[in-house]
């Protein structure tokens, strides 16, 4: 008796514009990446690796493998209407929202001469952060409180910029204690100041949404440069006019 041949395996359709000579987008911006002998970890800016046309590739690329997941998670993708588009959903929301850190170059930040020699402390914040960990990509939504102690050379930007340079920071898979450096050296790098100080507290969805599913904690940390490293009457002040409710 005859075996009935076994279907043949249907490739799976590779997205539209994802594959030119058949190496995906992602694999390119990787081989720039390692070309140049730096790293692409979770909370690295790789933008100058991308080029032109290359993101939206890179989000066919993302929406057909995210398919690939939820076809593994069994969920019926075509018969069910709130999850038809749900992998292009999630590729969009990755890659145009809550990493887009990664993705796009830094905001244009003005910087002005401190013709006035502003010398006193100034705090900017509350700034509400939207990131996620990179553990489990859950969010971490919380504020960050900035304070800045200029002097003559110091370059003053305007106050909505500090908002502007913590959300491409923090848009990106974050540790908390990581973020927080990252912000300081760019923050740093900008200005010039005598001294800086940030303080963030946020809540971590990969503790309470699942895990332990502890509701209330919170993770406070701080990172202190120039003179409020060397100045606790400064650091005192500092702290003391954050307005935190824990």
């Amino acid at each position: 008796m005859l075996k009935k041949a076994a279907a043949p395996m249907i490739p799976a359709t590779p997205p539209a514009g994802d594959l030119e000579q058949g190496v995906p987008v992602s694999v390119k911006i990787r081989e720039r990446i390692a070309a140049a002998k730096r790293r692409f970890n979770a909370n690295d800016n790789i933008a100058e690796f991308i080029e032109p046309g290359e993101l939206e590739k890179l989000l066919d690329e993302v929406e057909h493998k995210m398919h690939g997941v939820l076809d593994s998670l069994v969920i019926d993708t075509e018969s069910d209407h709130n999850t038809r588009n749900t992998a292009r959903r999630v590729a969009k929301m990755y890659i145009n929202e809550v990493f887009r850190g990664r993705y796009v170059e830094a905001p244009p930040i003005t910087e002005f001469p401190n013709v006035e020699r502003l010398n006193e402390l100034m705090i900017v914040g509350p700034i509400t952060v939207r990131s996620a960990c990179s553990h489990h990509f859950c969010p971490v939504i919380g504020k960050i409180w900035i304070g800045v102690m200029p002097n003559e050379h110091t370059n003053v930007i305007g106050l909505s910029k500090y908002a502007r340079l913590v959300d491409w920071v923090m848009g990106r898979p974050q540790i908390q204690e990581e973020a927080v450096v990252q912000l300081a050296d760019l923050i740093m790098d900008k200005t010039q100041p005598d001294g800086l100080a940030i303080v963030m507290e946020a809540s971590h969805y990969c503790m309470c949404w699942r895990g332990v599913k502890e509701m209330d904690s919170k993770m406070i940390n701080s990172v202190m440069r120039g003179v409020f490293l060397k100045d606790s009457t400064l650091r005192r002040e500092f702290l003391s006019l954050i307005p935190r409710k824990v």
